[in-house]
C-alpha cells in the first residue's frame, strides 16, 4: 500500500548587493613594482568576505540576507520559517556561560544531527569557554594536536565566528548545529569588477559588486545558547 508522501514548499531568501569602488592613478598602476590592481582586488575580496559573514549572522534583510540570529526564538524572523524558529537553551547563570549550560546546549540537539555539528562563537566568547572545567576540574576544551584540525568540546569541533555577540544578559553568543543543513547561502555569480578609467581621470576606478543572499534552511539542526538575564 502507498505510504505517506513528502510535500514540497517554497522558501524565499532575500538578497542584496555589496560594492566597493577603490581608485588608483594610472601612474601608480604603470610604475608600481607590485601589481596594484591585483592587490586592490584581494583587499576588496577580504572586506566582502567579512561583511558577508556579519550579514549571514545578524543581517536585517534590508538589502542584505536575513542573519541566522534573526530566526532564534524572539527574533525578528522567528515566525518566518514554516518549520518554526531556532530553539534556545539557557546558559545557567546570569550574564555568564556555564559548563553545564554548554553541555545542555550540545545534548539539546537531536542525535541524527549531532555527528556533523559544530560549536561556534566569537573570539572573546571562545576565550571564556576555554577556561571552563567539569566537576573534576578537567577543561571541557580539548586543543587539537593535529595541524588543520579544530579544537573540540565534548567531542565536537569548535570554530570562530566573528559576527556573533559577546557574552551579556539576554544575548545568544553560542550556536551549535550542522550549519551546512541549517543556513542556505545564495551566491549569484561571485565578484564582478567594472574597470572605469574615464569617470574621474587620472584615477582608474575598480567598481566591484557582488550579489548574495541567505536565510534559514532548517531550524531543527541548530540550537542557540541564551545567556540568562
Amino acid at each position: 500500500t502507498q505510504t505517506n508522501t513528502p510535500t514540497l514548499g517554497a522558501l524565499e531568501y532575500k538578497t542584496g548587493e555589496i560594492y566597493a569602488n577603490p581608485a588608483a592613478t594610472q601612474q601608480i598602476l604603470d610604475d608600481a613594482e607590485i601589481d596594484i590592481e591585483n592587490w586592490l582586488a584581494s583587499e576588496v575580496e577580504t572586506e566582502f568576505a567579512y561583511q558577508e559573514g556579519v550579514a549571514f549572522v545578524s543581517g536585517n534583510g534590508a538589502n542584505k540576507p536575513n542573519g541566522v540570529l534573526t530566526y532564534i526564538t524572539g527574533g525578528t524572523n522567528a515566525t518566518a520559517h514554516p518549520w518554526g524558529d531556532i530553539k534556545t537553551v539557557n546558559s545557567g547563570a546570569a550574564a555568564a556561560i556555564t559548563s553545564d549550560g554548554l553541555l545542555d546546549l550540545i545534548y539539546a540537539l537531536p542525535t541524527e544531527y549531532s555527528s556533523a555539528a559544530t560549536l561556534v562563537a566569537n573570539r572573546t566568547t571562545l576565550g571564556t569557554i576555554r577556561k571552563l572545567k567539569d566537576g573534576q576540574g578537567n577543561y571541557l576544551w580539548q586543543p587539537s594536536f593535529q595541524a588543520g584540525q579544530p579544537a573540540t568540546l565534548s567531542g565536537h569541533s569548535i570554530r570562530e565566528l566573528p559576527g556573533l555577540p559577546d557574552i551579556a544578559a539576554n544575548s545568544t553568543p553560542v550556536l551549535f548545529g550542522d550549519f551546512k543543513r541549517d543556513y542556505l547561502i545564495v551566491d549569484r555569480i561571485g565578484i564582478r569588477v567594472l574597470r572605469d578609467p574615464f569617470t574621474n581621470k587620472p584615477f582608474v576606478h575598480f567598481y566591484s559588486t557582488k550579489r548574495v543572499g541567505g536565510g534559514l534552511l532548517n531550524p531543527d539542526v541548530i540550537k542557540a545558547l541564551k545567556v540568562s538575564a
